[in-house]
């Protein structure tokens, strides 16, 4: 018994170098083709250019963003008047990149998180995407899912009557 557990671990002994080697490899810089003239470096993946006080919504409800485009396009519109884009709403968003998308919410709360940043809820009852919207920083952070309109109810079809 003994002897078939030191095959195994006597074999482990020589892995230090292929490891050392490994960890060579990978502190490299990431290049995605070999030859220099059509290497790329990729960036890192965890930056995020730097929230603006334009794509802040207000308590209002309102972006900078969107009154400047309302006011440019309809001269006189207000920013609740404007309709949803339709687009499409998925985390790490900003603020009125969602107003955007889902329109003018029907509740705003914004308030400062336990480390001091700032963290706003935007509530939709209705409209194209009812649910809970939480920015932490300027970016979406969490969403939940509202409940949809119950469809509207069709009248059974009325059965003709032989004679």
């Amino acid at each position: 018994m003994l002897v078939l557990l030191t095959v195994p671990l006597a074999g482990c002994g020589g892995t230090s170098d292929l490891l050392s080697r490994d960890a060579e490899w990978f502190s490299r810089p990431t290049r995605i083709f070999q030859r220099t003239d059509l290497s790329i470096n990729a960036a890192p993946l965890s930056q995020k250019p730097p929230v603006t006080p334009d794509e802040l919504v207000g308590a209002d409800g309102a972006c900078a963003s969107v009154a400047a485009t309302a006011s440019a396009d309809a001269g006189d519109a207000s920013p609740a008047a404007t309709a949803a884009t339709g687009a499409g709403i998925a985390l790490d968003q900003t603020e009125c990149a969602v107003v955007r998308s889902a329109g003018q919410p029907d509740n705003i709360e914004v308030s400062a998180n336990e480390r001091g940043e700032r963290f706003v809820v935007l509530t939709y009852v209705k409209g194209p995407r009812p649910g809970i919207y939480q920015f932490t920083a300027g970016r979406l952070s969490a969403m939940e899912r509202g409940s949809e309109p119950a469809p509207a109810k069709k009248k059974p079809a009325k059965k003709k009557k032989s004679a």
